[in-house]
């Protein structure tokens, strides 16, 4: 035999790690836990076999936690909340660092540990989610240190719950404990059912590190335990895991005032164009999709190829998946593990088994393996196109252009991430911005790091995990909010004379036009004289608007200087009749209206000098590249503006969103809308053009739950004295749009929390471009 028959028939042998260092861990605890809630372990109490999905071993019996449980863990996160918090973020940042150093020091232990309890091969575990767990506690132990500094108002939320999925356990907890408590909140986290034997152990080295009773707690059970920490009294749900039960979960916490962060579902598009390196490409895919057996929220699991080198392509990935080792997780020649729990390769296989699509599958052993597969020939709408499966399915369709590649890129309801493969440069970072996801990565695939923001947008859920946006979904303005009184409308009889009578009407892609329904009320002054009529806007109206919004999509494409002119010319012709509407201001409200006005000017100009000056930032992240997080617009947001400031509340909620390129529904002051039907006089001489700004007047309370519900509606932000709170987030779990609500609570317009600042971030998402370079 040559050499060259020998490099030809030679196979891989196995490289086994030993278990042992896990087992004997698991024996010294009888293979029985209970629950880490004030700094000690419960005595373990009835529950639940974990498994190794690889063999089928019962590992140990963990138990389900009661709700006096999770009552116990939530008092006991807020007895510590308060002395956490005063440590200090450098107090803070010693025990994050001293957690880093006690993963890295016990890491082949979690290591090992990890691919037992959840069936990943040992080089993920060993090689990705270690060093990536204590990449994370090390940059917030930072985060810590620097938090009076760079973060100066800013306070922790307090108690967070937090509920993690099973395909990441220990790199999922460290994405939510880190920077909780970096920012003095305490915790109490509810690991994955299949999935808790790593968060067990983090729970024992917490208790070694000196971590301070209550600050975390560990609470484990199914997915009735993670409901039990949503109703629970904690002032945040941190959750990832699917799109279904996302919803729930908003629906849940509607109206209790809880912050919320959700990580859901991806259907990530993989964009290859004829002019990628096909080779690369190739390998690429094989990191996108069958890392983790496919079970990762944003795999490539959507194939997209241009047609000019589609069967070349599908070719190679055929030889390659041929190659690919499934088998022993522990072995560390494998590429592909074991499914995490026989229900979860049972639901893979029924999602398979219909399709119409050309089916391959590489070769695979028996058990809870799951074949590599890919499925091509698909149309657009194909389920298989369209649904999560979660796990090591690829399926694939081409495009002919650029253009067609991003329109099958977002047609889908998710929108967590995408790669762009091409060498030309111009390709790459024309369609990467385009793609609607919050992490596209150009030339590559899972390049993660705790420096660099990671969420999705759409149905892949809203908030961001890593980086100083992360940090932000942990903490809050300090001081103590005042609640809101109900603004109510003046009402009478006697009539004010009028020299000529005005129609009122609405304001809808840059034209007056009447209400659908044909309806108007009368506003009266204080003193009970009918000053005017304000239109009755109804669902219809909204989806007028709503349409109008969307012609107008070419203004978040505009330059931002573009936009700035446009609002410092409102303000320039608000300006110039500044007396006109101080007087319609104080015949509504009784009280003089020359300072709002005189704010609502400031206010424009303030938006306006944004608009080209609030950006994203290059993330420090390992990269040999560029990592940007650059901030985008939401689309189109629907805004109830305050009641008691007719013309500055609306002016401070619409002026941030359009200066970074949104377009606005607007329902004006319920109570005060002349002065908004006043203003559109303003928007129609200042060149703003048609559908960027559409102004609605009625009743609030009638008019959100359309709003909510609406599925082209991509925020809505409520700022009425009306209880809308509840039914706007509510009714936002259809489409998991974004939402930001007052709670019943006041908001000072006249001060800071006027200023554009707040309005510029809620009116953004970041969109996180990686961009490796090298010759």
């Amino acid at each position: 035999m040559s050499v060259k028959d020998i490099f030809e028939t030679m196979d891989y042998g196995p490289a086994s790690e030993s278990p042992s260092e896990a087992t004997a861990w698991l024996d010294a605890q009888g293979r029985s836990f209970g629950l880490f809630i004030d700094g000690a372990f419960t005595t373990p109490g009835a529950g639940f076999e974990t498994r190794n999905p690889a063999t089928g071993e019962v590992l140990a019996t963990l138990t389900q936690a009661t709700e006096g449980d999770v009552a116990t863990a939530v008092t006991a996160a807020r007895t510590a909340q308060q002395g956490w918090a005063a440590l200090g973020g450098p107090g803070r940042a010693r025990h994050l660092y001293a957690l880093a150093r006690m993963l890295q020091k016990h890491a082949r232990l979690f290591a090992v540990l990890e691919t037992l309890d959840n069936g990943k091969p040992i080089r993920e575990s060993r090689d990705i989610d270690l060093p990536l767990a204590a990449r994370h506690f090390y940059h917030h132990a930072g985060a810590a240190q620097l938090m009076e500094v760079e973060m100066p108002g800013r306070v922790p939320m307090g108690v967070c719950g937090q509920i993690i999925p099973w395909n990441f356990p220990l790199l999922m907890l460290a994405w939510k404990v880190a920077p909780a408590l970096a920012m003095g909140n305490t915790v109490v986290l509810k690991p994955a059912e299949w999935t808790s034997l790593t968060a067990l152990l983090f729970a024992e080295l917490c208790h070694k590190a000196g971590l301070p009773k209550g600050v975390v707690n560990i609470v484990t059970g199914d997915g009735t335990v993670g409901e039990m920490i949503v109703k629970s009294p904690v002032d945040k749900i941190a959750f990832t895991g699917s799109t279904e039960v996302g919803r729930a979960i908003r629906a849940a916490t509607a109206g209790s005032g809880k912050a919320l962060s959700l990580e859901l579902g991806g259907k990530s598009p993989y964009i290859v164009f004829e002019d990628a390196d096909l080779a690369s490409a190739a390998e690429g895919l094989v990191d996108a999709i069958w890392f983790n057996g496919g079970q990762v929220c944003c795999a490539g699991s959507r194939l997209l190829v241009q047609e000019g080198v589609a069967d070349r392509f599908l070719e190679m990935v055929k030889a390659r998946m041929d190659t690919l080792r499934v088998g022993n997780p522990l072995d560390k020649c494998i590429d592909m593990g074991a499914i995490v729990d026989p229900k979860q390769r049972a639901r893979i296989a029924a999602m398979v088994s219909g399709t119409d699509g050309d089916v391959y599958q590489a070769p695979c052993p028996d058990g809870c393996f799951y074949p590599p597969t890919l499925i091509s020939n698909l149309s657009p709408a194909d389920p298989l196109m369209q649904d999560e499966i979660f796990g090591p399915v690829l399926v694939s369709t081409t495009f002919r252009t650029p253009t067609e590649a991003v329109a099958l890129a977002n047609d889908t309801s998710y929108g967590l991430a995408a790669s762009v493969w091409s060498e030309n440069i111009n390709t790459a970072l024309d369609v990467a911005p385009k793609i609607a996801a919050g992490v596209i990565w150009v030339n590559g695939a899972n390049m993660l790091d705790a420096a660099a923001p990671f969420g999705g947008l759409r149905e892949s859920g809203f908030g961001r995990e890593g980086g100083p946006e992360g940090l932000s979904a942990y903490t809050r303005p300090a001081g103590t909010p005042r609640p809101l009184t109900r603004t109510s409308a003046f009402t009478g009889t006697e009539t004010a004379p009028a020299a000529v009578d005005r129609t009122p009407k609405l304001y809808i892609g840059g034209k007056q036009a009447r209400p659908d329904n044909g309806q108007t009320r009368g506003i009266h002054d204080p003193k009970g004289r009918l000053i005017g009529e304000a239109p009755v806007a109804s669902r219809k109206d909204i989806r007028n608007a709503v349409e109008a919004a969307h012609g107008a999509a070419g203004w978040s494409a505009a330059h931002g200087h573009n936009r700035a002119q446009v609002l410092y010319f409102i303000g320039e012709n608000l300006s110039a009749r500044a007396d006109e509407f101080a007087a319609t201001l104080e015949r509504m409200t009784g009280k003089n209206g020359t300072e709002e006005v005189a704010l609502s000017v400031d206010r424009l100009f303030a938006a306006a000098a944004w608009a080209d000056r609030f950006d994203g930032r290059i993330a420090n992240t390992p990269l040999r590249g560029a990592t940007l997080a650059t901030r985008t617009p939401c689309g189109v947001i629907g805004a109830f503006c305050p009641d008691e400031h007719p013309l500055l509340g609306l002016v401070s909620v619409m002026a941030p969103a359009i200066a970074m390129g949104n377009r606005m529904l607007l329902v004006a002051s319920e109570a005060f809308p002349l002065a908004a039907t006043d203003f559109y006089q303003v928007l129609d001489t200042s060149d703003v053009p048609g559908g960027v700004v559409n102004i609605l007047t009625g009743p609030h309370e009638a008019l959100a739950p359309s709003m909510a519900e609406h599925m082209d509606i991509d925020a809505v932000w409520s700022f009425s004295s009306a209880p809308l709170s509840e039914v706007i987030e509510r009714g936002s779990a259809g489409s998991l749009k974004r939402t930001w609500v007052n709670d019943g609570m006041d908001r000072d317009w006249t001060g800071p929390e006027g200023a554009p600042d707040a309005f510029l971030e809620a009116a953004t998402e970041v969109k996180t471009i990686w961009i490796p370079w090298g010759a």
